[in-house]
């Protein structure tokens, strides 16, 4: 589990061995069963989980019920609730093991605590809040300015484990389109 994270860690930032034996020492291994809830709704979300085996599903429930997926997060990716970590605010989000996962979890203020000894960690986090705002913008502009066969070509072409790994009810939600569609997108690719 070290390796991988630690693998993951070096190749966005420069960090000594004594640092990174630190930045271990305060997160915990975690196993997570499939369908189990790492974070609900009107819970103050407090942890920020890096996946080492698995898949962690960030989604919410529209006004009518529906699952609406944010974020799958795989194996090296980190994943929370981030609005509800950053700002202490109860989630709107539910994180959700879709397979029995593993990750490695440390909770806000040790998190802020390594940004506070260890320089680098900051870049790190700057990384991690960079690509989320990317991630999130291109989502968004995908809703808007492409339609389902466009967004489902995109999913295929960026990030294809989505398809591969996971039922269509699960992409669909991600792609915002019903299951049925989702099945008439894929008899014609």
């Amino acid at each position: 589990m070290h390796k991988q994270f630690s693998s993951y860690i070096k190749d966005r930032i420069k960090i000594s061995d004594d640092d990174l034996k630190t930045v271990f020492s305060f997160f915990r291994l975690l196993k997570v069963k499939k369908n189990e809830f790492l974070v609900s709704p009107g819970k103050t979300n407090s942890k920020i989980y890096f996946v080492t085996s698995g898949c962690l599903r960030i989604f919410f429930l529209t006004e009518n019920g529906t699952e609406a997926t944010r974020l799958f997060a795989f194996e090296n990716q980190f994943a929370t609730a981030l609005v509800s970590f950053v700002t202490a605010s109860e989630s709107l989000e539910f994180v959700q093991a879709v397979e029995e996962t593993m990750v490695l979890s440390i909770n806000k203020a040790d998190f802020y605590h390594l940004l506070e000894i260890i320089p680098q960690w900051e870049k790190l986090y700057r990384h991690y809040l960079e690509y989320a705002y990317v991630t999130n913008t291109n989502r968004l502009m995908s809703f808007i300015t492409s339609d389902a066969l466009e967004r489902y070509q995109q999913l295929l072409n960026q990030n294809p484990i989505v398809v591969k790994r996971l039922s269509n009810k699960m992409v669909a939600s991600y792609l915002n389109i019903s299951p049925e569609t989702l099945s008439r997108l894929k008899s014609k690719g």
